[in-house]
C-alpha cells in the first residue's frame, strides 16, 4: 500500500542514527581490543560534515517503489551501508587527486599529514594512514550490509548488486586516473562518468532498495533506465561545478580538475570544437600543477567561447528530461514517483 508521501528527512535522520549507532558499537570494540579509536572518529567526522544522503535516500525510495513495507529496519541498514561506500570511495578519491577540501574540511589524508608534524616522511605516511581508513570504512560498510535482517533469496540479490556496484567503481577510478591529459573523446569521458558514479550514484542504490523489497526484474531494469541518465547528469554538473561553480555563489570555481587534467566531458567538448589555436592553450595549460587562477579564467574562456558551457548544459538538461520522460511512463506508486522527481532536480543542480 502505496504511502501519502516519503518524508526524505525522516529517511535522514533514520539513516544517520544507524550509522552512529553503529560507529559506536566499532568504538566500543576498539577500545576494547586496543585498537586506536581515532580511527573510528575520523570516519565519524567525515560522515558528520555534510552530504546529502542522496545514495541512501534513492535506496530508500526504490524500496518503497517496489512495495517495501515491513522490512525498513533491513533497509535503513543497507541505505546506511552506502554512505559509509561513499566515505571510502571519497576519501580513496581524495587520495589520489591530492585534494586539500572535502565539504568544506581539511582531506583526510591532509587532516592525518598535519598531525605527523614536520616529518618528512608526513606526506606517504598521511595518504598511507587515510588509506587505512577508507578501507575500514568499506569494511564496516560490507559489515552492515552483511547483518541486515534479509531472506536468503533477497539476501543473494542484494548481494550481488552491491558487489557489482564496487567493481563498476572500482573500474570508473581506473579509467579516470589513467585517463588524465587534454583529450577530446566526449564518449570516453562519458564511460568514466558512468562506470566512475552513474551507477554506484542512483541505479545501484535504487536496485539494492528494491532488492529489499524482493523487486522483479522488470522493476530492476526500470531502475537502471531512469538511474543512468539521472547519475550520469549528476556527475557532469558536478564537473561543470568544479570548473565553473554554481550561479548562487554555494560552489565556488576550482582548480582541482583542471590541475589534475581530468578526462570531463566538459573539457572533451571543449577541445573537439576549439580552434587550433585555443586547443594549443587548452593542452598548455591544462594537467599544469602550477594553474593559477589567471590560467584558469584562461580556460573558462574557452570553453565559453567554444559553447562547450552550454552544450554540457543541455547534455544535463536532455538527461533530467529523459528521467522524467520514464517516470511519467512508469506504473511506480505516486509517493515513490513524487520523491524521484524531487531527487532528480536536487541531483541534477547541486552535489553532494
Amino acid at each position: 500500500m502505496d504511502v501519502q508521501e516519503i518524508d526524505l528527512g525522516a529517511v535522514r535522520e533514520q539513516v544517520d542514527a544507524v550509522l552512529e549507532d553503529f560507529l559506536t558499537s566499532r568504538a566500543r570494540v576498539a577500545a576494547g581490543r586496543g585498537h586506536p579509536i581515532e580511527v573510528v572518529n575520523t570516519v565519524r567526522d567525515f560522515l558528520a560534515a555534510g552530504g546529502k544522503r542522496i545514495r541512501a535516500l534513492l535506496c530508500v525510495v526504490g524500496w518503497h517503489a517496489a512495495g517495501g513495507s515491513e522490512d525498513r529496519a533491513a533497509v535503513l541498514r543497507v541505505a546506511a551501508s552506502l554512505e559509509l561506500f561513499v566515505a571510502f570511495a571519497l576519501i580513496h578519491d581524495d587520495i589520489m587527486d591530492d585534494s586539500a577540501t572535502r565539504r568544506g574540511r581539511p582531506a583526510v589524508h591532509r587532516t592525518l599529514r598535519a598531525r605527523l608534524g614536520p616529518s618528512p616522511r608526513a606526506e606517504r605516511l598521511g595518504a598511507g594512514g587515510a588509506l587505512l581508513v577508507g578501507n575500514l570504512a568499506l569494511i564496516w560498510a560490507q559489515e552492515l550490509l552483511h547483518t541486515a535482517a534479509l531472506s536468503v533469496q533477497r539476501r543473494r540479490t542484494v548481494h550481488a548488486l552491491f558487489d557489482a556496484m564496487l567493481e563498476e567503481v572500482m573500474y570508473g577510478q581506473y579509467l579516470d586516473v589513467m585517463g588524465t591529459g587534454a583529450d577530446d573523446d566526449i564518449d570516453a569521458a562519458l564511460q568514466i562518468v558512468r562506470y566512475k558514479t552513474a551507477t554506484a550514484t542512483v541505479e545501484r542504490p535504487l536496485q539494492l532498495g528494491a532488492a529489499v523489497a524482493g523487486a522483479d526484474d522488470t522493476t530492476l531494469g526500470l531502475f537502471t533506465e531512469l538511474g543512468l541518465p539521472l547519475g550520469e547528469a549528476f556527475q557532469i554538473r558536478d564537473d561543470l561545478l568544479d570548473v565553473f561553480g554554481s550561479a548562487d555563489g554555494a560552489c565556488a570555481p576550482g582548480l582541482g580538475d583542471l590541475r589534475e587534467g581530468k578526462h570531463t566531458v566538459i573539457l572533451a567538448r571543449g577541445l573537439r570544437a576549439a580552434s587550433a589555436a585555443q586547443q594549443r592553450r587548452l593542452r598548455h595549460l591544462v594537467g599544469r600543477d602550477d594553474l593559477d587562477e589567471r590560467g584558469a579564467g584562461e580556460v573558462r574562456a574557452i570553453l565559453e567561447e567554444t559553447g562547450a558551457r552550454e552544450h554540457t548544459e543541455h547534455m544535463i538538461t536532455s538527461r533530467y528530461e529523459q528521467v522524467l520522460r520514464v517516470l511519467d511512463a512508469s506504473a511506480l506508486p505516486p509517493a515513490a514517483s513524487r520523491a524521484l522527481h524531487g531527487l532528480a532536480v536536487t541531483a541534477t543542480q547541486y552535489t553532494s
